[in-house]
């Protein structure tokens, strides 16, 4: 398990990269706009004296008319929490780097962003959550949260969660979500989408009142997951989702040497899947010798079908035990179609994936060096 302190300074080098020129100069606007600004502001660097310095006022009116809200130590808003009771849609609330202790909410904004300057600003739970869910609650609109991380969250019914999503559209890039009893969790709106770029989910606790799967997505409309990174699960999945669609392209899924996880991807209702150009690999020690699971608890939407399409399954259980796909063609429609391309099986382990699948162009190999 990370500490604060390990976990504040491990942001991705991209993510922060990108949010340095886009935020300077997006808070060097808002601020020489409302006549806040001093002489340095865009340069000053996301992490320099300068930039809290500049940024002391609570808000500042952007191009746009919205309003840019800014949280930090030693400014006027200390916490996310006390900035979201001023936003209205619209708005931009940026969070300088440290620690935030307890500092949960439930988020009403229809529209809204909430971005991380710098290296990652870390909401620790510290034994705090808002209405025993999460640390955040996304009640419903359209909400970015970027270069975030969490830690710790912890409720009584042992679903405590980085972020609740219940309704609306999701997007969370460059976060960092650990430790926690459910990673994200959603609800079960049908309309409700998720996007997940460029984050990372690690370190599932022990097991309490239910299993700790770093990402569970409910029966929503569509869940999308690029370029993100999955290790270190305990018992329960890695992914979860039963979406109606569901896209896993470019990730990392791969629970590590040590890892105890279940399933790496787990899709137990069928829906439309995509799951391309991605590592996927189990531990020695796994809960469940199947790396990715389609349809195992029968069909909840009107279509189903599988595309697999150049992803390495890392079998770290061996060749007896460790299957890369199982297919429940029993449980699911007659005729559902599989589509299976260039799929490499690393370390053994045949693939079950139905009496209606596509195969070309998949291969079998050793275990890679680590």
């Amino acid at each position: 398990m990370g500490t604060p302190a390990n976990l504040e300074h491990s942001g991705r080098r991209r993510a922060c990269r990108l949010l340095a020129g886009s935020m300077a100069a997006a808070l060097a606007r808002g601020l020489r706009g409302a006549g806040l600004g001093g002489a340095g502001v865009g340069g000053a660097g996301l992490s320099g004296a300068g930039l809290w310095a500049a940024a002391r006022p609570a808000r500042a009116e952007t191009a746009t008319g919205a309003t840019l809200w800014a949280v930090g130590p030693g400014l006027p808003l200390r916490s996310v929490a006390e900035a979201l009771r001023r936003a209205r849609d619209g708005d931009t609330i940026t969070v300088a780097p440290g620690t935030y202790r307890g500092d949960v909410a439930v988020i009403h904004q229809r529209r809204l962003t909430i971005r991380g300057l710098g290296q990652r600003p870390l909401m620790l739970a510290d034994g705090r959550h808002a209405e025993g869910k999460a640390i955040w609650v996304v009640r419903d609109g359209d909400l970015r949260i970027e270069n975030i991380a969490f830690q710790g969250a912890r409720v009584p019914d042992g679903n405590g969660a980085a972020i609740r999503f219940e309704r609306g559209r999701l997007a969370l890039r460059g976060c960092l979500l650990a430790d926690h009893q459910m990673g994200l969790l959603t609800g079960n709106d049908g309309r409700a989408e998720l996007l997940v770029e460029d984050c990372e989910f690690r370190d599932a606790p022990p097991p309490g009142a239910s299993l700790p799967h770093l990402l569970y997505a409910g029966r929503i409309a569509r869940l999308t997951v690029r370029g993100s990174r999955f290790s270190r699960g305990f018992e329960g999945h890695l992914i979860k989702s039963r979406a109606a669609e569901t896209v896993i392209e470019h990730n990392h899924i791969d629970d590590g040497p040590t890892g105890q996880a279940s399933y790496e991807i787990d899709l137990p209702n069928g829906g439309l899947a995509r799951v391309a150009h991605n590592r996927i690999g189990q531990a020695a020690g796994t809960r469940n010798p199947v790396m990715l699971s389609f349809g195992a608890e029968g069909q909840a939407w009107p279509r189903s079908g599988l595309q697999l399409l150049d992803n390495q399954f890392v079998n770290r259980a061996g060749a007896a035990r460790g299957v890369p796909v199982r297919v429940w063609a029993d449980r699911l429609p007659p005729g559902t179609p599989v589509l299976s391309r260039h799929n490499r099986w690393l370390g053994g382990g045949t693939p079950v994936l139905g009496p209606q699948a596509d195969r070309q162009g998949d291969d079998a190999g050793p275990l890679p060096a680590e």
